[in-house]
């Protein structure tokens, strides 16, 4: 009998030890080490078909044609469809609506004929076929497993050979091989692992649901990152029924594009215009508001922001941000006092939020949050209707940025007559409706826009 080996495993970064420590050398985590039994396995051998080298220029592409889901905001947030082969990693908090997605894009991929298999590790049948029957695909040909055995679900796998595969979740599925608890870092590793190898030779797309901690990110190993070719978030405020898919990464596509849906009665509704979404529905002009434009992925939104100074009441001023980063606010502030002259910062509270939950963390943004604090602290408003775009330096100055034509379009789609943008040395984009206002400085910017 080969003599079994003690490792332990770090839960938070999969740093291995051979002895326990209360404190992981690599990520810092307390409390983190968890025992795990390697067994020695033999080599395999090395055949002269697994060891063959194929030249670039040999490697064919005929096969790689993505499957459409159906739901345009989900193509759109992989990339323009799933393609074969690839592993998917979707995480987000409970009851965010994960499984309502997934079992969404299965329904649609069904009703396309494509061959889907569903393992729920989490619930039973009767409580998918209830999801089901109220997002209205109770007739779907979606084949359902619930189990939590690797290598039952590794045997459907290779009877039924479906297209796309659904893991929900890979937290509560273990293998028979370890001993340790499902859940923990070798369980995790060790099938995420074994499912990935399977439905890379058969090139079937299959899609892993993973939790999420605390502190917002993935349970489990960092590994369970590199093992997959794309990792999407899934999120959204508990008080609203708006929810947002972003990518964090694609091999096949381009990272942090976005993708917006409603949460209903019936289950999750594409948003078509997700820019007048983010926006607020006042009809006069309020001190303390700006719209400016944020690129996530390809996609331009249109972002309100909203800002609050009152005067301190105790000895530190309060700083609160919601949506936007605290850092960058915090510099704003420290540049709209000494550069453009508003000492009376240093004896406010701020407040700064983003509306309809969006995360504004581009720099692009820092023109409008700036002039939105400007604005209240002076309380003049702007104009309704306008928008800020650009870059704010340490000296004041107003930087350009990238993609400021498909910006400026998508003001002008939704109706903003007029906006002030970085000037620069060459000529700015001219887009017919909407008057472009070239500003180089931050004190400049903030007359103009409040007078």
């Amino acid at each position: 009998m080969p003599k079994l080996k003690t490792l332990y495993i770090c839960q938070q970064c999969g740093h291995q030890s051979i002895k326990w420590a209360g404190r992981c050398p690599s990520c810092g985590a307390w409390n983190a080490f968890v025992e795990e039994i390697v067994e020695p396995s033999a080599p395999a051998p090395v055949t002269a078909e697994a060891a063959a080298v194929t030249p670039l220029a040999d490697v064919s592409l005929d096969d790689t044609v993505r499957l459409r889901t159906g739901l345009g905001e989900f193509d759109r947030v992989l990339g323009g469809g799933i393609v074969p082969g690839s592993v998917t990693l979707v995480g987000g908090e409970p009851g965010i609506g994960k499984s309502t997605l997934l079992l969404s894009v299965a329904g649609a991929l069904a009703a396309a004929k494509a061959s889907v298999l569903y393992v729920s590790g989490e619930e039973s049948l009767r409580q998918t076929k209830l999801r089901a029957t109220r997002l209205g695909l109770s007739s779907a040909t979606i084949q359902l497993l619930a189990q939590t055995q690797l290598e039952v679900i590794l045997d459907a796998l290779q009877r039924l050979t479906p297209q796309v595969v659904i893991i929900d979740s890979i937290q509560v599925i273990e293998s028979a091989a370890l001993t340790s608890a499902p859940g923990s870092v070798g369980q995790v590793r060790a099938c995420a692992h074994a499912l990935v190898r399977v439905v890379k030779d058969s090139r079937a797309a299959l899609f892993l649901v993973g939790h999420v901690t605390k502190e917002g990110f993935l349970a489990g190993p960092k590994v369970l990152e590199h093992l997959v070719d794309t990792v999407l978030y899934f999120e959204g405020e508990s008080t609203s029924g708006f929810r947002l898919l972003r990518s964090t990464k694609n091999r096949f596509g381009a990272t942090y594009e976005l993708g917006v849906f409603h949460m209903t009665a019936e289950g999750l509704v594409e948003v078509a215009n997700p820019s007048e979404l983010f926006l607020s529905d006042r009809t006069e002009p309020v001190p303390g508001c700006m719209v400016t434009v944020s690129v996530e992925g390809s996609r331009p939104l249109l972002v309100e922001i909203q800002a609050l100074t009152s005067p301190c009441g105790l000895g530190l001023p309060r700083r609160r941000t919601t949506g936007v980063d605290f850092n960058r606010v915090s510099m704003l502030m420290a540049v709209l006092e000494r550069r453009v002259g508003l000492h009376q910062l240093a004896q406010q509270d701020v407040f700064v939020s983003s509306l309809g939950g969006v995360r504004v963390m581009e720099p692009a943004a820092d023109l409008g949050i700036a002039l939105a604090i400007a604005s209240s602290v002076k309380e003049r408003s702007t104009q309704r209707r306008d928008l800020a775009i650009g870059e704010v330096g340490l000296t004041g100055e107003i930087r350009p940025v990238t993609n400021v034509a498909q910006r400026l379009h998508e003001a002008q789609r939704v109706g903003f007559p007029r906006s002030f943008v970085a000037a620069q040395r060459g000529p700015l984009p001219q887009v017919d409706g909407i008057e472009v206002v070239p500003v180089r400085h931050l004190k400049d910017a903030v007359a103009r826009a409040l007078e």
